[in-house]
């Protein structure tokens, strides 16, 4: 077996392996962080632990699939795909049809399942901007914005800001990369970023969420609880951890402790050394989809692998930086470790995409 040949077979093992190794991590630590809660709302302490089990299961499937899916069909489906999730998003703000959860309107119930629409937008912007920008064409620039603007208004009608950030960002970096007036773009950065603040300043919610990341000690019992419960988290951590199980902070002072605080707990009970092992698996996985994008063998499978990409880095950066209030938190899942169906069933889908653009790189590129 040629060394290069002997390279993309262990680039691939590890794109199959790493997400699969991180969801089981995952796995251990939703049932830490949720068994007390479950019990008490579901009488099954591991109720939620069950679900994300299923969902686990189905987006290794998903994976799988999409790694032996054409990945150049997309190119054909991404406008239905985007259609799909634009009447998704007015969907989901009904009344009826939407289902309203902590003051958002996020979800849609069909009995089995409950679905995030602003997840599947994620994965439609990078699949749709992938494809409709794969040829340098002038006059796109005011199409492109009439697009991100009708996405970031449904979205922020949820509300939902974190995944409005994703998504403007994922739609900029895309364009960026595709390389198409410019010009334009540098000009509009600075008016999109004075718009997010106002939209900021406007909602007294998120004003005060802002004002918390300034001063967690602002309200230590409303706005700031969860960023101060947090930080608690990680402060019992220490350098070892408390050990497996011996969270405190899980016994309902944590909120959302199995969702996008997930690490919190793993850092209370794997301490700076375990949580510092976890991220460096993060990097080489990122570092890994670096190496698709520098491998792909044309441009839409570059522009595809980058916006998958961005994606993970985004989705990481976002969550961890909110954790250690590097930034305010934002209620953005971390891949793979957070409870949540849509969002690993997304994860898993865009990993699959990648190990087929992967599949097929020549062996001489590797």
């Amino acid at each position: 077996m040629s060394k290069t040949t002997s390279s993309k077979k262990q680039l691939l093992l590890n794109l199959y392996t790493i997400p699969v190794f991180l969801s089981f991590i995952g796995l251990i630590f939703i049932f830490e962080a949720s068994a007390i809660n479950s019990f008490n709302i579901f009488g099954d302490s591991f109720y939620f632990l069950k679900h994300q089990a299923l969902w686990m299961t189905i987006g290794i499937c998903l994976m799988f699939l999409f790694s032996v899916f054409d990945y150049h069909r997309f190119y054909y489906l991404a406008f239905v795909l985007m259609m799909t999730t634009v009447i998704l998003l007015v969907l989901v703000l009904i009344p009826g049809i939407g289902s309203k959860v902590g003051g958002a309107r996020r979800w849609i119930d069909f009995g089995f399942f409950n679905l995030q629409p602003t997840e599947l937008a994620k994965f439609s912007v990078i699949i749709y901007l992938s494809s409709w920008l794969i040829n340098r064409e002038r006059k796109r620039f005011f199409s492109f914005l009439i697009l991100i603007s009708i996405l970031m208004f449904l979205i922020f009608l949820q509300p939902d800001m974190g995944t409005a950030i994703i998504v403007f960002s994922l739609s900029v970096i895309l364009y960026f990369l595709a390389g198409i007036e410019l010009l334009y773009l540098y000009l509009f950065l600075p008016i999109a970023g004075f718009i997010f603040f106002l939209l900021v300043k406007m909602s007294p919610y998120r004003f005060n969420r802002l004002l918390a990341f300034f001063d967690p000690k602002r309200d230590p019992l409303g706005i700031t609880y969860h960023i101060n419960q947090i930080l608690i988290s990680l402060a019992n951590g220490g350098i070892f951890g408390q050990g497996l199980g011996a969270s405190r902070q899980k016994y309902l002072f944590l909120p959302e402790a199995h969702t996008d605080s997930i690490f919190a707990i793993l850092a209370e009970e794997l301490g700076f050394v375990g949580s510092l092992i976890v991220i460096v698996i993060f990097m080489y996985f990122i570092y890994r989809i670096y190496q698709v994008v520098c491998l792909a063998p044309d441009r839409f499978g570059k522009l595809l692998a980058a916006g998958i990409f961005a994606f993970f880095n985004l989705q990481m950066i976002i969550n961890l930086a909110g954790i250690v209030n590097l930034i305010p938190l934002t209620g953005v899942p971390l891949p793979f470790l957070s409870y949540g169906g849509s969002s690993l069933l997304i994860s898993f889908t865009l990993v699959g995409i990648l190990i087929n653009i992967g599949r097929n790189t020549s062996n001489s590129r590797i």
